[in-house]
């Protein structure tokens, strides 16, 4: 008979925890996360025999692994997970796409157009699930999730849980750093049980405060928080489906062979669950975190120091991350599921911010990671190439992904670039190298007419705490206030008013903005950066009432994913008039990115040359 599957803390303080206990606690009180206590070795003749199984029937196979029968009935985790992906576009859910000579797996067919759905609609259910069921007990039991963002994981989790009965969910996300369509996706959500937080500094800061809110014993246990982000170990067992599911197409009549996955990483999440699926016994090869200018995990698997620094502002936001909260699990791992080691790595960590891995430790990280660093240039020369090449548009994530393998000689290999997010969702990045941009999906066209509503908080963990139970005690008086402020900046919008994003001081740009445009520190340089991830500073006099004239174009565009809707994508060019000094200095800046994608374009061109 198949034993219980129990799980474990990596820091030690807790074992033989059920799948229940894991997924409502999200966060162990010791401070680690949640990880199996065996990792379930799956049969090669049973791997094979779930070759022909529907999107649904797979997930049911892999998650039955680690999800006990007497804990979740077979047939209620059958309709869960059913019920789970009844809203993506894709009767396939994640479809294979052949590109080239690379394989995409897209992701992004889910209500956000982002992989994180295919997580988070399953996670959504889920909750309401056992929370009904400890309701039959406990009449009183709620659950609060409590989450952050660095773009995608808050739209994906808010649509996931909107409108579930006994919850309340909330996000938080630094201001001004993920793309508009992103900030859109979650603050125009109505539901009275999402509330959206943004606050004043980076992504690590927000993961940092939703950690140090479940270390809080006292507020922890009064609120009953929750976690939808990647430490929270239901969503990464979601995500190994998709593993399975693209093996089992792109070796469709090539016998036994192995494939190698791309991954665009930020927070190790998306990779650590195909590093699973290698050790359940799925023939994978090669599994390749790809990085953008914040390295940190590259660093790692090439010289051993997970040495933390300040994030950089990117094209690709939802990777600006330089603390990735699911790589403890891995170095646990690593270790040997070794809590003690792994403690004192942490303790280190939390004192210097700095964890250093040598010998034989380093040898087995290299063995288990490849990873690259692509640079902005080289993103942007990829996405033109593909564009222009192919018709096939990669957002600046999974375009990351598509250049990696390059990057650790493994062109000429099976390769799967996951594909983490539709590049209609950031139309200012991809559109510094497209022109025109093609047709875009009509939900997220249908974005700019909704009113967003968001409370801004400051980096204090005593203001998150304070709001949230001002909010759960039902204080009025918090959220029409949060309401009435965001309704009067839409209507200042429609009427025209100029709009200025303060939320990232100008020298603090001017520097960041160096990881674009090099050699200028002028805060002028600063519009490339923030209008990539979907802002324009300096006051964009465009309203929401011109954003909602999509106009249908007459001349036939190029398309992909079967979106080819005939809209445009929503504007994002300042009509700001520029003076005549000026002029000359964005033709200088817009040479030295021409300078940039043009040798980054060689490069590739240069790698395809020698297939």
């Amino acid at each position: 008979l198949k034993m219980k599957v129990q799980y474990r803390s990596t820091r030690g303080g807790e074992t033989n925890l059920s799948f229940e206990d894991v997924v409502l606690n999200g966060l162990a009180k010791d401070k680690g996360l949640y990880v199996p206590i065996e990792i379930p070795s799956i049969d090669k003749s049973v791997i094979e025999s779930w070759r022909l199984f529907t999107f649904s029937d797979l997930a049911f196979s892999i998650m039955s692994q680690f999800i006990s029968k007497d804990e979740i009935p077979a047939e209620d985790l059958k309709i869960l997970v059913e019920n789970s992906y009844k809203k993506f576009r894709h009767e396939e859910v994640t479809p294979l796409k052949q590109v080239d000579n690379i394989w995409v797996l897209e992701l992004f067919h889910g209500p956000t157009f982002a992989f994180k759905d295919v997580a988070l609609q399953f996670l959504g259910n889920l909750f309401e699930y056992l929370i009904e069921r400890k309701r039959l007990t406990e009449k009183n039991r709620r659950l609060t999730i409590l989450g952050a963002t660095s773009g995608d994981t808050g739209s994906a989790a808010i649509y996931g849980m909107r409108g579930k009965k006994n919850m309340d969910c909330f996000i938080l996300f630094p201001e001004g750093r993920v793309s508009e369509i992103q900030e859109r996706q979650m603050t125009t959500v109505s539901d009275e049980n999402i509330h959206c937080v943004s606050i004043d500094g980076s992504f690590d800061d927000c993961q940092s405060l939703v950690k140090a809110a479940f270390a809080d014993s006292k507020f922890n246990g009064e609120v009953q928080l929750g976690a939808v982000n990647s430490i929270n170990w239901a969503r990464v067992l979601a995500q190994t489906t998709y593993y399975f599911w693209a093996y089992f197409r792109v070796t469709d009549g090539k016998g036994d062979v192995e494939a190698n996955f791309s991954v665009p990483t930020g927070n190790f999440g998306d990779i650590l669950a195909g590093y699973y699926c290698k050790r359940m016994g799925l023939p994978i090869g090669k599994l390749v975190v790809a990085t953008n200018e914040n390295d940190i995990l590259h660093r790692f698997f090439t010289t051993g120091k997970y040495w933390r620094e300040t994030p950089k502002v990117t094209i690709a936001p939802s990777m600006d991350i330089c603390v990735s909260s699911n790589f403890e699990r891995y170095l646990f791992h690593l270790s040997g599921d070794d809590s003690g080691i792994l403690k004192k790595w942490f303790e280190e960590f939390e004192r210097t911010g700095k964890i250093t891995v040598e010998g034989e430790m380093l040898i087995k990280a290299k063995a288990d990671f490849l990873s690259a660093k692509v640079t902005t240039e080289e993103n942007l020369a990829n996405i033109k190439l593909y564009y222009e090449k192919c018709g096939y548009l990669f957002c600046p994530h999974s375009s990351i992904g598509a250049v990696a393998p390059e990057h650790c000689d493994l062109e000429d290999d099976l390769n799967v670039i996951l594909a983490t997010a539709h590049p209609a969702k950031f139309p200012s990045a991809v559109g510094m190298v497209v022109n025109p941009l093609p047709t875009a999906p009509v939900e997220l066209q249908l974005l700019n007419k909704l009113p967003t509503r968001k409370k801004k908080l400051k980096n204090e963990l005593g203001q998150i705490m304070g709001y949230v139970k001002a909010v759960l005690s039902g204080d009025k008086f918090v959220s029409q206030e949060t309401v009435q402020n965001e309704e009067t900046s839409i209507i200042q919008s429609i009427n025209g008013s100029k709009q200025q994003d303060t939320s990232i001081k100008p020298a603090t740009v001017a520097t960041k903005a160096k990881s674009i445009v090099k050699n200028d520190s002028s805060d002028k340089a600063d519009r490339s950066v923030e209008a990539s991830n979907g802002r324009v500073s300096n006051g964009s006099k465009e309203s929401n009432v011109n954003r909602e004239k999509a106009i249908v174009s007459k001349e036939k565009r190029k398309s992909w994913g079967g979106f080819n809707l005939g809209l445009k994508w929503p504007s994002l060019k300042s009509e700001k008039k520029v003076e005549k000094g000026e002029m000359g200095f964005f033709f200088m800046v817009k040479c030295s990115i021409a300078v940039g994608v043009v040798v980054g374009t060689a490069v590739v061109v240069s790698r395809l040359k020698k297939k």
